[in-house]
C-alpha cells in the first residue's frame, strides 16, 4: 500500500512538473521577445483554460483554482492585445516560476535519489544479516551487522519520511508558484501601461488582491501543516526505534499463533545447479488457502503452492537461521523459505499449519455436499490447477461404502441418500448416473454402450474426419474454436429452463468432489452453422458430434462464468418410445458466456439458412410448376397447330379428288374404247398398269 501511495506521489510530481514546464516555457516567451508577446500571452490563457482538462492524481481544490485560472486567462486575453514589454516582468513574474523549477522540483528528484539509495543500502544490510551463521556466532560480527541493519534502517525511515514530507510540500508549492508569476504579470501590466485605468477596474484590482490574499494563507498554512508534519516525524521516529532492529524482542513483541493470514518479506532459495543455490528477497502473503508472492516491480502476486493440506517444518539450509520447509499435499512441490526474525518464523509456521487444518471432517453426506458444492463452484480454477483445487476440497470421510450405481462407461451415480436431499425431481430424472468422461470413438463397439452412443451424438472415424462431414464444416459460415474441459453429463427430466443446467452443475460439481473424481478430458469445442463438435487437441480426431438443431438448452453459471452447459435432445435413451434429454457440462477459461452467445450465433445463422433454403425450394418448386405449364401449353399448342395442317391437307387432298375424278371419266371411256379393240389380253394388261 506504501508503494502504491508513493507511485501516486511521484506520478502526481511529475505532472506537476511537466505542467510547470510549459507554463514556465509560455512565461519565458513573454520576458524573452516583445515582438511575441501577444502570441505568448495567448498561449499563457490557453494552458489556464486547459487546466481544468489537467488530471492530478491529488487534485485537491481543483474547482476553485479551475475558476481563478480562467478568470486570470480572461484578462490575460485582454491585455494580450497591447504588445509591450514591462521591466518588471524579470522580479515579478519569472523569478517565482524559476526557483520552484530550480529547487523544489529539483529538491524531489534529489530526495527520490536518496530515498532509492537508501532502499538499496537496507536490501543490502538485511541480506548481510541473512547470511549470518546459527552455527559460528561471532558476536562482534553480528554487532556490526546488526548495526548496519539499524543504521541502513532508519536512514531509510528517515528518508522516506523527508520525501514523503516533499510530495506533501509540493501540493502547496505548486499552488505559489502558478499564481504567484500570475500575480506578479498583473501587477506590473498594472504598473507598466498608462492605459491601465481603462483596461483595468476596480473589479479586477479587488479580484487581484483577493488573490494575493488566497496567496497568503496559502502560504501559512503550508508552513502549519510542515509543522505538523516534521512534529509526526519526530515522534514517529521515537515509536519506530525497536522496529528497526531485525530481530525483535519477543517479550515485547509477542508471537501471534493463532493467524490464519501472514504478510512479510521471506528469502526464497532458488536452486542454480546441482549443488549451489541462490537466495531471492520477495513479498509473500497467505490467500485463499494459497501461497502467493511478489516481487519488487511487479504489479499483481503470483501463485507459489497451494497450501491446504500441506506440511511445514524448520529445517537447517545452508547455514541460514530461521528457515523452514513448505511441502505440498501429494509432495511433488516444495518451497524452502527463510525469516527475517524468529516471531516471523514462529508466525509464518502457525499460519500455514492453521490454514492446513482447515479441512472437511463432517460425516453427514448431505452438509459434505453442501460445502463441498458450493467451494467448488466458488474455486474452480483453469487447468492444471483444477485437480490441485479439488484435492485440497477432499472431505477425509472414512469407512464410506462404495458408490451404488455405475454406469457401463465408468460412470458414477451418486448414492440415493445423498442426492435425494440436493436434487430437484422436477428437473433432473431420478436414479440418474452420471457420466464423467468422454467415450473415444475406439470403444464404439464395447458391449452396452450402444444406448450411450446415441445420447452423445454422432461419432466419426477415429483415423480422421469423412469427406461428408469436412465439406459440410468448410460450408460453415461460422467457425470458433474454444478450450473446454469436460465435468459431467446425466440425463434430465425438462429442457425449457436454465434452472436444469445450474441444478445438474451442482450435481455433478458436487459428486465429483464426494467421489474424488479430479481427473478431466480437455478438448476443443467446434461451433458452426451445423454442429458442435468436441475435437481432441493432439490428434485433431473429433470425438463427438453435437447436431445443432437438437441442442434446445444452454446457459453459464450464475456466479462463476467459467462453468457452462446445454441440453441435446435426443431419441433414445431408457426408455426406447419416447425422446430424451441430457445435459451436458463443461468448464472453460473464463469464456462461458462467450461460447453461449456463440452457440446462440450459430442458431441464428442456421436458422435463417433454413428459412433462406426454405424459400429457394418454393421458388424453385413454383418456377418448376411454371415450366411444366408451359411444357404443356407448348404441346397444346403445337397439337393445335398439327390438326389445323392436318385438316388444310385434308381440304386440299379432297379437292384435288374431285378434280381427278372427271379426268377418269373421260380416260376411262377412250380406254373402254381401245379395250374393246385390244381385246382380252390387252384388258388384262390395262388392269395390271
Amino acid at each position: 500500500q506504501t508503494r502504491s501511495l508513493l507511485g501516486v506521489f511521484e506520478e502526481d510530481a511529475a505532472a506537476i512538473s511537466n505542467y510547470i514546464n510549459q507554463l514556465f516555457q509560455a512565461m519565458h516567451r513573454i520576458y524573452d521577445a516583445q515582438n511575441e508577446l501577444s502570441a505568448a500571452t495567448h498561449l499563457t490563457s490557453k494552458l489556464l483554460k486547459e487546466y481544468e482538462k489537467q488530471r492530478f492524481p491529488l487534485g485537491g481544490d481543483d474547482e476553485v483554482m479551475t475558476s481563478t485560472l480562467q478568470q486570470f486567462a480572461k484578462v490575460i486575453d485582454e491585455a494580450s492585445t497591447c504588445i509591450l514589454l514591462s521591466t518588471q516582468l524579470a522580479d515579478a513574474m519569472m523569478f517565482p516560476i524559476t526557483q520552484f523549477k530550480e529547487r523544489d522540483l529539483k529538491e524531489i528528484l534529489t530526495l527520490k535519489e536518496v530515498f532509492q539509495i537508501a532502499s538499496n543500502d537496507h536490501d543490502a544490510a538485511i541480506t548481510r544479516y541473512g547470511r549470518l551463521s546459527k552455527r559460528r556466532e561471532n558476536e562482534k560480527i553480528k554487532a556490526e551487522v546488526t548495526e548496519d541493519v539499524y543504521t541502513s534502517r532508519k536512514k531509510q525511515h528517515q528518508t522516506m519520511m523527508h520525501y514523503f514530507c516533499a510530495l506533501n510540500t509540493l501540493q502547496y508549492k505548486k499552488k505559489i508558484a502558478m499564481l504567484e508569476p500570475l500575480l506578479g504579470y498583473m501587477q506590473a501590466q498594472i504598473s507598466f501601461f498608462k492605459m491601465g485605468s481603462e483596461n483595468l477596474t476596480e473589479q479586477l484590482e479587488e479580484f487581484l488582491t483577493n488573490i494575493g490574499t488566497s496567496v497568503q494563507n496559502v502560504r501559512r498554512e503550508m508552513e502549519c501543516e510542515v509543522e505538523n508534519m516534521q512534529q509526526t516525524i519526530e515522534d514517529l521516529e521515537v515509536a519506530s526505534d525497536p522496529l528497526y532492529l531485525p530481530d525483535p524482542d519477543t517479550t515485547k513483541f509477542p508471537v501471534h499463533r493463532n493467524l490464519t493470514r501472514k504478510a512479510g518479506y521471506l528469502n526464497a532459495r532458488n536452486k542454480t545447479g546441482l549443488v549451489s543455490s541462490s537466495w531471492e528477497r520477495q513479498f509473500y502473503f497467505t490467500q485463499g488457502g494459497n501461497l502467493m508472492s511478489q516481487a519488487r516491480g511487479d504489479v499483481a502476486g503470483g501463485l507459489v503452492m497451494d497450501i491446504d493440506n500441506c506440511s511445514v517444518m524448520a529445517v537447517d539450509c545452508e547455514d541460514r537461521r530461521y528457515c523452514f520447509q513448505i511441502t505440498s499435499f501429494d509432495g511433488k512441490k516444495s518451497s524452502i523459505l527463510q525469516a527475517e526474525s524468529k516471531k516471523d518464523y514462529e508466525e509464518w509456521i502457525c499460519t500455514i499449519n492453521n490454514i492446513s487444518k482447515q479441512i472437511y471432517l463432517s460425516e453427514n453426506p448431505e452438509e459434505i455436499a453442501a460445502r463441498v458444492n458450493q467451494s467448488a463452484l466458488e474455486a474452480v480454477t483453469p487447468s492444471p490447477s483444477f485437480q490441485q483445487r479439488h484435492e485440497s476440497m477432499r472431505p477425509t470421510v472414512q469407512s464410506r461404502p462404495p458408490a451404488a450405481r455405475t454406469s457401463s462407461t465408468g460412470s458414477l451415480g451418486s448414492e440415493s441418500a445423498a442426492l435425494s436431499a440436493l436434487s430437484l425431481d422436477s428437473l433432473v430424472a431420478p436414479d440418474t448416473p452420471i457420466q464423467f468422461d468422454i467415450i473415444s470413438p475406439v470403444s464404439e463397439d464395447l458391449p452396452g454402450q450402444a444406448k450411450s452412443s446415441g445420447q452423445l451424438g454422432r461419432r466419426t472415424n477415429p483415423f480422421g474426419e469423412s469427406g461428408g462431414s469436412k465439406s459440410e464444416t468448410e460450408d460453415s459460415i461460422l467457425h470458433q474454436l474454444f478450450i473446454v474441459r469436460f465435468l459431467g453429463s446425466m440425463e434430465v427430466k425438462s429442457d425449457e429452463s436454465p434452472d436444469v443446467v445450474y441444478e445438474t452443475m451442482r450435481q455433478i460439481l458436487a459428486a465429483r468432489a464426494i467421489h474424488n473424481i479430479f481427473r478431466m478430458t480437455e478438448s476443443h469445442l467446434l461451433v458452426t452453422c451445423d454442429c458442435l463438435k468436441l475435437i481432441d487437441p493432439q490428434t485433431q480426431v473429433t470425438r463427438l458430434r453435437f447436431p445443432l438443431p437438437n441442442v434446445v438448452l444452454y446457459a453459464t453459471h450464475q456466479e462463476n462464468k467459467r462453468l457452462f452447459g446445454f441440453v441435446l435432445r435426443t431419441s433414445g435413451g431408457r426408455v426406447e418410445s419416447r425422446q430424451t434429454s441430457v445435459c451436458y457440462i463443461f468448464e472453460s477459461n473464463n469464456e462461458g458466456e462467450k461460447i453461449c452467445d456463440s452457440v446462440g450465433l450459430a442458431k441464428q445463422i442456421a436458422f435463417h439458412a433454413e428459412l433462406d433454403r426454405k424459400a429457394t425450394e418454393k421458388q424453385k418448386e413454383i418456377d418448376r410448376v411454371k415450366e411444366k405449364q408451359q411444357k404443356e401449353l407448348n404441346k397444346q399448342k403445337q397439337i393445335e397447330k398439327d390438326l389445323e395442317e392436318q385438316s388444310r391437307l385434308i381440304a386440299a387432298s379432297s379437292r384435288s379428288n374431285q378434280s381427278s375424278g372427271e379426268g377418269q371419266f373421260v380416260v376411262l371411256s377412250s380406254s373402254q374404247s381401245e379395250d374393246s379393240d385390244l381385246g382380252d389380253d390387252g384388258k388384262k394388261k390395262r388392269e395390271s398398269e
